[in-house]
């Protein structure tokens, strides 16, 4: 064998471990898991098999498994992308639980948002999906970065004034972000736990 064969043989290992302790790989491949049996689920006339729907409690997995599962490629796709950028940048300065506990339990709250004042609005229906996780990354990235962090400590703003604030720019990310026919209720309460959730710096380690 030789040096070069065996310094990449190191290379790969040392690779394959990084990916497998990933908490953003792992993340998506549950996405892609869960997706695809949704897909191959419909297919057999199981349609919502995963989805969180009420009574919200069953199925009784469908609280986690809404997270995860998309009703198509395109809707994975758009997901995935917003999780692998800012939760590649997240994962970098949190633990593997951390990670996996602020998105599955924004996920959920999302969705449980989502399916109980929706139907106030007139938007009743499943909810699949990780779009309220994936805004709750990004309401994190932007109030825990240093700059945002620095320039509300030295504002000294009271708690109200702050939750006020993360509603304005949650709404606005919603606004922004949210495609027509989308869950709108779900995406504002997402990026809303993540703004408040970067500002008490939950994931730092």
């Amino acid at each position: 064998m030789s040096p070069t064969s065996g310094t990449d043989a190191g290379g790969g290992r040392a690779g394959r471990s990084v990916l497998l302790g990933n908490p953003v790989v792992e993340t998506l491949a549950a996405m892609v898991l869960m997706s695809t049996l949704t897909w191959i689920g419909s297919l057999v006339g199981l349609v919502g098999l995963f989805a969180l729907a009420p009574p919200v409690h069953r199925p009784p997995w469908g609280l986690l498994t809404s997270v995860y599962a998309h009703a198509g490629p395109g809707h994975l796709l758009s997901n995935a992308v917003v999780v692998a950028l800012a939760g590649g940048l997240i994962a970098r300065a949190t633990t593997r639980l951390r990670f996996h506990a602020f998105f599955v339990a924004t996920g959920v709250l999302a969705g449980l948002a989502q399916v109980w004042l929706g139907g106030l609005l007139g938007r009743t229906g499943a909810v699949l999906g990780a779009s309220g996780a994936a805004f709750a990354l990004v309401g994190y990235l932007l109030a825990a970065n240093p700059v945002s962090s620095g320039v509300l400590d030295r504002l000294r703003l009271p708690p109200r004034v702050v939750v006020v604030v993360a509603g304005l720019i949650a709404g606005g990310l919603t606004l922004a972000f949210s495609p027509a026919g989308s869950a709108l209720v779900a995406h504002f309460s997402g990026a809303t736990l993540g703004l408040l959730a970067g500002r008490l710096g939950l994931l730092r380690v």
